[in-house]
């Protein structure tokens, strides 16, 4: 199966989120497309709980339809012996090694960001990535990659999880209607999350 894997912290998913894989869906040459999870943050930072994210990334992927599926492969790798950080090789690698053609999905901004990743080439190589614009960043045009990409010539809405939380926490729920998936969102007042 040629699967499209869109990781991240989804902390929480939102619109934005939903916008990409939607595109993906219909235009790239996939038959899925997964939305993974980050079991930890590779940086450490503080994340809603995997169980609530997933969750939430599962309403999400609800209202796209039976081609968008949630995958905690991330949480899979995390329970080896050897697991020491989340990296994208071994995602994909993972997914490669399950029988499935992978393509990653990535923001235009992060294209940018692949000279620090561990070993770029073979990730590019594994799962040749689909970039996805967003705004204030080129859709990868003019970035030095030996590896070859599809740039996806849309930009998706400027719009971030951290600019949710901080609306979460204020209890600004009527600006959040319009940028959160309303299931999503609902999950979210229930379980009491981004509450200072």
């Amino acid at each position: 199966m040629r699967v499209a894997i869109f990781g991240g912290s989804f902390n929480p998913p939102h619109a934005a989120h939903q916008l990409v894989a939607l595109y993906v869906l219909e235009t790239a040459p996939v038959d899925e497309v997964w939305l993974v999870p980050a079991y930890k943050h590779p940086f450490g930072k503080s994340l809603a709980p995997y169980e609530d994210r997933v969750a939430m990334c599962e309403l999400a992927a609800r209202a796209l339809g039976p081609r968008a599926k949630v995958s905690r492969a991330e949480e899979e790798l995390a329970q080896r012996p050897e697991f020491v950080a989340s990296r994208t090789l071994d995602l994909v690698e993972h997914v490669a090694a399950a029988g499935h053609a992978p393509r990653l999905v990535i923001g235009a901004d992060i294209l940018h960001e692949t000279v620090k990743w561990y070993r770029w080439d073979a990730v590019a190589r594994i799962a040749p990535p689909i970039v996805v614009g967003r705004g204030g960043y080129a859709d990868g045009d003019g970035v030095d990659d030996a590896a070859a990409h599809d740039g996806v010539h849309i930009q998706m809405p400027e719009l971030s999880s951290t600019r949710i939380r901080e609306l979460a926490a204020a209890g600004r729920h009527d600006e959040l209607a319009s940028l959160v998936p309303r299931e999503v969102l609902r999950y979210i007042a229930e379980h009491r999350l981004y509450r200072t």
